[in-house]
């Protein structure tokens, strides 16, 4: 199997591109923040001894992995014990304290301002952006991310004019003074699309409100730690099934409009930082699905032999085996290090 490099995937993707970001994307600007190893060690569960034992028997430090093992032994619990109803209680607020500590630790953790990643890696990253918005591929970034990376460097790039970009959102007709912009569901030419959340956006009932810095000149990590203070949490998808994730996208009308744009999308569809595991199945699914995305590029970090990329590996190309013959899905492999995404 060839590992293209990121200029040879290009070119051979065609003119219309689009992008999708995982978590790698983040780990390849501050490992020591984001991977969930390192979220782990900071996340605090003192009042939730359990929740230690759970990652302990499951054996891994992935936040999403142990939601899943919590909720499911929470149903099968009852086949077993007539005191069922009191322990599937308590795992189920385990399985939640498990996502509310996993957004804590990721604001109390991420950068402070815009200013802590320099020129020259806001630079790179906008220039590997720029393969996917700029003319004539004016494609769409989807991303699965939580934190701002994305938000900060994408502002960055507009106000040196180096990319152009719509997120949807708009200042609110009816509060043009808030502290927040809205989405606007008509927002026609949106491009960027947040699919399971992030940091900035809130839910504010009637309307999705995203924090902004120069409305408040209160940085937005500042921002959200407020809000969380006051028991106000930003828009996550932390579920632990991809069932269970799709249940929450449906039922919200910015995420499900992400997912209607991923599955409307045309030609290539490059993804840097996703690892294809069973928790990304609701989009394995749409992107078989979408007979009009005919090329898949997906990047490798090291080795590919490594068991995470042997695993995402095989998940990519039992996605391309699912399509029919008549409309095939060509899944190549690039070495995500060769995109130089921060310089």
């Amino acid at each position: 199997m060839d590992i293209l490099s990121f200029e040879d995937s290009l070119a051979n993707a065609g003119e219309k591109r689009h992008l999708m970001l995982g978590n790698g994307f983040s780990v390849a600007i501050r490992p020591h923040i984001f991977r969930y190893g390192s979220l782990f060690e900071k996340a605090d569960f003192s009042n939730f001894p359990e929740v230690r034992q759970t990652f302990d028997a499951i054996g891994s430090e992935d936040f999403e992995e142990a939601v899943q093992a919590l909720e499911r032994a929470a149903l099968v619990l009852a086949a077993f014990t007539e005191d069922a109803p009191p322990i599937s209680k308590r795992m189920r607020q385990c399985a939640a304290k498990i996502k509310d500590v996993l957004v804590q630790t990721i604001a109390r953790q991420h950068p402070e301002r815009p200013g802590d990643i320099t020129d020259q890696q806001y630079e790179a990253c906008i220039n590997f952006l720029r393969n996917f918005r700029a003319a004539p591929s004016d494609g769409r970034i989807f991303t699965l991310n939580y934190d701002i990376l994305l938000y900060w460097t994408l502002i960055h790039g507009k106000t040196k004019k180096m990319i152009s970009f719509d997120d949807g959102f708009r200042t609110d007709r009816n509060n043009a003074d808030a502290r927040y912009v809205v989405w606007d569901d008509s927002a026609h030419k949106q491009n960027i699309y947040y699919l399971h959340g992030a940091l900035h956006l809130f839910d504010g009932g009637h309307e999705l409100q995203k924090y902004t810095w120069n409305r408040t000149d209160i940085a937005l990590v500042a921002q959200t730690r407020e809000a969380i203070a006051k028991n106000l949490f930003p828009l996550f998808v932390a579920e632990g099934s991809s069932q269970k994730k799709l249940d929450k996208i449906y039922h919200h009308g910015y995420l499900s409009k992400g997912l209607r744009s991923l599955s409307s999308i045309q030609n290539s569809l490059f993804l840097y930082g996703v690892s294809l595991s069973p928790n990304d199945e609701h989009l394995i699914n749409i992107v078989v699905k979408n007979i009009n995305i005919r090329k898949l590029f997906v990047s490798l970090f090291g080795s590919p032999k490594s068991s995470g990329n042997q695993q995402t590996i095989a998940a990519a190309l039992a996605a391309s085996a699912r399509r029919d013959a008549r409309h095939p899905l060509e899944v190549h492999f690039y070495d995500s290090e060769t995109a130089k995404v921060w310089g």
